[in-house]
């Protein structure tokens, strides 16, 4: 069954996003997962209609964040949410960003995402958005995201105490700690969005392209799965790679091969 399967657009990154919709609809995927710059090349009424047409359901929108690059982070957070809003996504999967150029002073990087969140937060909740934070794995701390774990990622969720803001979990990015599950738990109804992929070794030179197919890698995803479930997400499975020879995959191949490792894998978690 693969009535909670969603692809996200950047695993069939060579497709537009018309492709990447008629793609789904061939196999019988259901959900889509959408970043802002696929959305970009067609504007965002064109895609409100493709999607619509082909019945598919919006997973999340990614990105917003990125709050530690200065004052022009407010301006395009804001847009965000409009697209998410007008994509009917629900969701905007928040990236927060990595240190402020020429900064080692993680702290404040950290405190620097909390403030730009709890900023943008109204402006989400008054156009009907919940914010996902997503935590990346550590070695993208420096450039792309200052929060390396669901428990910072909670924590600035809980610091803020706003409502609809909770977490993105990407097994790729948290399957390596040790707090994962105690995490997942702590986190409940707050899994906004669910994103899997597989963590492969040998890691590339490029170590954000070593992502891959569930079941090609290192990561019990069903495990995590199951403690995804267990914590009362009811929400779509999102397929999310990043990996030079899935790219270089005719898209039809690769989504077969995503519908054939969620059968395997994960269609019968609940």
């Amino acid at each position: 069954m693969i009535e909670r399967l969603s692809l996200n657009v950047w695993t069939t990154k060579g497709w537009s996003l018309p492709e990447a919709v008629a793609g789904c609809v061939r196999a019988g995927i259901p959900g889509i997962g959408l970043w802002r710059d696929k959305v970009e090349e067609v504007g965002v009424e064109h895609a409100v209609k493709l999607i619509a047409d082909a019945g598919l359901t919006v997973t999340s929108l990614c990105r917003g964040g990125f709050f530690t690059v200065g004052p022009v982070a407010a301006a395009d957070n804001r847009r965000a949410v409009q697209e998410a809003a007008a994509l009917n996504a629900g969701v905007l999967v928040l990236v927060v960003g990595g240190l402020p150029p020429g900064s080692k002073d993680l702290p404040a990087a950290r405190e620097m995402v909390t403030e730009g969140i709890a900023a943008l937060a109204p402006y989400a909740a008054e156009h009907g958005i919940r914010l996902a934070v997503e935590p990346l794995h550590p070695m993208f701390c420096a450039d792309r995201a200052v929060v390396a774990t669901l428990g910072q990622a909670l924590d600035i969720v809980d610091a803020i105490g706003a409502p609809d803001i909770g977490v993105c979990l990407d097994t790729y990015h948290v399957w390596w700690d040790p707090e994962v599950h105690r995490q997942i738990a702590r986190a409940g109804d707050r899994i906004y969005a669910f994103q899997v992929c597989d963590f492969l070794v040998p890691i590339p030179a490029d170590a954000l392209l070593g992502r891959g197919h569930v079941g090609d890698g290192v990561v019990d995803i069903p495990a995590l799965a199951q403690a995804v479930a267990e914590s009362g997400y009811r929400g779509f499975t999102e397929v999310e790679i990043f990996n030079q020879q899935v790219w270089d995959t005719p898209g039809d191949e690769t989504l077969r091969t995503l519908v054939a490792r969620h059968q395997q894998y994960l269609a019968g978690i609940r």
